[in-house]
């Protein structure tokens, strides 16, 4: 008989071990029994000592230095004399009508962690598709209730990605950071305000919620004021700043021709106090040449300037004389951009209260593109949503 702490350590806490032999190349067989006094019987909950028969079970155990492990474990069949009912002891490590253990499926969790994809997974361990993705999900849906399982935090931000196509249609994701504990809250599939409600509504505490930071989406807006009564919005900076990129590409295509490779295209969208003297010199004779695209261009350095001020009592004034000045302006762009900052002068102007941006959540964003082309795209929303919260809890 081996020693019982040996035993212990390769088997399972509550099994002797019987025989250990190779049975075939990379697979170790052995045969363990459980000893105890009783069982408690899982009906009545009373003790039992009487056992009529026996069973053998096979059992895939985690494999030992890259070798499997098959048990065959011999267990007792008692009768319980309250309840006049047969049962099976149990096993400690194995839940009931398995034929696994927890620790082969927690390994089969490290490896599909640590693998480049789940088929080199299932070529390593020997096993089905089945059994690898029901127990990687299972732990994965184990590990998003323990970790995100607490009320809203004091600052969330809000963003979209694009998840798949479907029937022509391109279907969005909707991610929810906690800025707090610097990890994503929730994921949802749809970016309307109906399902991200129906979504949302089981987490508690939305009056805790302060600010919300958000890009200038009109069915955000409109979630969020409803949502977290208590949050102020935060417009991101980031989306502010770059309205006037298309019309600055648009306005250049016409002259240049499309070339992404066209320095004049680096020039124009980089902030000005980024440039070099002699590259700002060649950028304002070139321009002196297009007036239309010249206006367009100090407007979009207007806004950068605008960022650069201190105080919320500073940037609310200096906002209220760029939206005048822009109304004297014949160009369409610029009207609409007065509109836009018009719109949404509350939630530009909480960002010097705060400074907040939704730079976080953008970063989490690329992590989900980063498991969308490890997986290969997306067909199964909840098995993304479980991966993507995994990896970044």
């Amino acid at each position: 008989m081996p020693h019982k702490h040996l035993s212990r350590f390769v088997l399972l806490p509550e099994l002797n071990l019987v025989s250990w032999e190779k049975s075939a190349p990379g697979i170790n067989a052995c045969r363990a029994r459980k000893i105890s006094k009783f069982e408690i019987c899982p009906k009545c909950a009373k003790p039992s000592q009487t056992v009529y028969d026996t069973r053998k079970v096979k059992l895939r155990d985690a494999p030992i230095r890259g070798t499997d492990v098959l048990l065959t474990v011999e267990k007792r069949r008692f009768y319980c004399r309250s309840c006049k009912r047969p049962f099976t002891e149990p096993l400690a490590g194995v839940k009931k009508g398995r034929r696994t253990t927890e620790r082969y499926r927690r390994s089969l969790l490290w490896a599909y962690e640590n693998f480049s994809d789940l088929t080199k997974v299932r070529k390593a361990y020997r096993c089905s598709n089945w059994l690898l993705y029901s127990a990687v999900y299972e732990h994965l849906r184990l590990n998003v209730k323990r970790h995100l399982n607490y009320p809203w935090p004091k600052t969330i931000g809000i963003d979209e990605h694009f998840v798949s196509r479907r029937r022509g249609f391109r279907e969005f994701a909707t991610v929810v950071i906690d800025y707090n504990h610097k990890r994503p809250r929730e994921l949802v599939l749809g970016k309307s305000g109906g399902e991200l409600k129906v979504a949302l509504q089981h987490i508690p505490g939305r009056e805790n919620v302060k600010q919300v930071v958000l890009d200038l989406s009109d069915g955000y807006k409109t979630f969020a004021r409803e949502f977290f009564p208590n949050a102020e919005l935060v417009a991101d900076k980031f989306h502010v700043l770059r309205l006037l990129t298309p019309s600055l590409n648009r306005r250049r295509k016409g002259i240049t021709g499309d070339v992404r490779s066209n320095p004049v295209r680096r020039l124009l969208l980089v902030n000005r106090n980024r440039l070099e003297y002699f590259k700002r010199l060649a950028l304002d004779r070139w321009l002196e040449e297009h007036p239309e695209l010249r206006e367009l261009y100090w407007w979009k350095e207007r806004m950068h300037g605008f960022y650069r001020i201190r105080g919320y009592k500073h940037a609310s004034r200096a906002l209220t004389r760029m939206t005048d000045q822009m109304a004297a302006s014949q160009l369409p762009e610029i009207k609409t951009l007065r509109r836009t900052l018009t719109k949404w002068r509350n939630e530009i102007l909480n960002y010097f209260k705060t400074r907040l941006t939704n730079a976080r959540t953008e970063g989490f964003n690329n992590v989900a593109k980063l498991i969308q082309k490890r997986s290969y795209g997306v067909k199964s929303f909840e098995n993304y949503r479980l991966k993507y919260l995994n990896a970044t809890a």
